[in-house]
C-alpha cells in the first residue's frame, strides 16, 4: 500500500510497483483516515509512506500498521530529514527510511532490499543515526536502538561472523544464503556505516559498540 498525499508522487510509486512483476499494488491513499480504513480491512505485505499527509503524520499510519499488520515491511519515503522524525519513524516499527530526493534512483531496489530482510536508508539518514549512535546529539536513544536501526539482525550476524575471521562462504553456509547475498548485505553494511571495506567496517562497529573487540591471537 502507498500513502502519500501529493498526487505526482504517488503516480510515480504506483507506476514503479506495477511495473513489477513480482509486486503487486493493494492500494494508493492520500490521508491518514484512508489508511487507517484500508489497513483495518486488508492485509498487506508492505506500506511505503509519507510523513507529511494533510490529517495527520505518517508516523500514526506506521503504529496502526504495526499493530493491525505486524508482519507488513514498513518503508517511509520522504522529504524530512530531522533527527525527531527519523526516530519517531523508527520506534514506530519502520524498517527503512527513503529521502524523496533518492527515490527515482531505484525505488525497485529498495523494496527490494526491504523484503530480502534489509533496511534502506539514505546516507544522510544512516549518519543521523551514527551520530546519536555516538553520543554527538543527545542520549536519548541507547545503542541498541540505534543499532537496530541502523543494521538488520540478518546484517549485524554477518558483520559479527566476518570479524571473527569467517570469510564469505562459512559465513554464507552458516546462514544457509547464497555467497552473493551476502555479499549484497555486506555492501548494505557498508554503506550504513559509511565504510569501503571490511577491516573498515570491523573497526567502526567496534568502535561504535556493535560488536565486541576481539584482541589478536599471540
Amino acid at each position: 500500500m502507498v500513502v502519500e498525499d501529493d498526487p505526482v508522487t504517488r503516480r510515480l510509486l504506483c507506476r514503479a510497483i506495477e511495473r513489477e512483476p513480482s509486486l503487486i499494488l493493494c492500494s494508493a491513499v492520500g490521508t491518514v483516515r484512508e489508511a487507517r480504513e484500508y489497513l483495518a480491512q486488508c492485509p498487506i505485505d508492505l506500506l511505503l509512506t509519507d510523513l507529511g499527509l494533510p490529517d495527520g503524520s505518517g508516523v500514526t499510519v506506521i503504529r496502526d500498521c504495526r499493530h493491525l499488520r505486524p508482519r507488513a515491511d514498513i518503508l517511509v519515503i520522504t522529504m524530512s530529514s530531522e533527527e525527531e522524525q527519523i526516530l519517531a519513524c523508527i520506534k514506530a516499527g519502520a524498517a527503512g527510511y527513503v529521502l524523496k530526493e533518492s527515490v527515482q534512483l531505484n525505488i525497485l531496489d529498495a523494496i527490494v532490499d526491504l523484503r530480502a530482510g534489509g533496511s534502506p536508508i539514505s546516507p544522510m539518514i544512516a549518519r543521523k543515526v551514527l551520530a546519536r549512535m555516538r553520543g554527538d546529539v543527545g542520549d536519548d536513544v541507547g545503542p541498541s536502538e540505534a543499532e537496530s536501526a541502523l543494521l538488520t539482525r540478518r546484517e549485524f550476524s554477518i558483520l559479527d561472523s566476518i570479524s571473527r575471521g569467517g570469510s564469505y562462504a562459512k559465513v554464507a553456509e552458516a546462514l544457509g544464503l547464497s555467497i552473493g547475498t551476502v555479499q549484497t548485505h555486506i555492501k548494505n553494511i557498508y554503506a550504513k556505516l559509511g565504510v569501503h571495506s571490511r577491516t573498515e567496517a570491523i573497526i567502526e562497529a567496534q568502535r561504535l559498540g556493535l560488536i565486541p573487540f576481539q584482541p589478536r591471537r599471540t
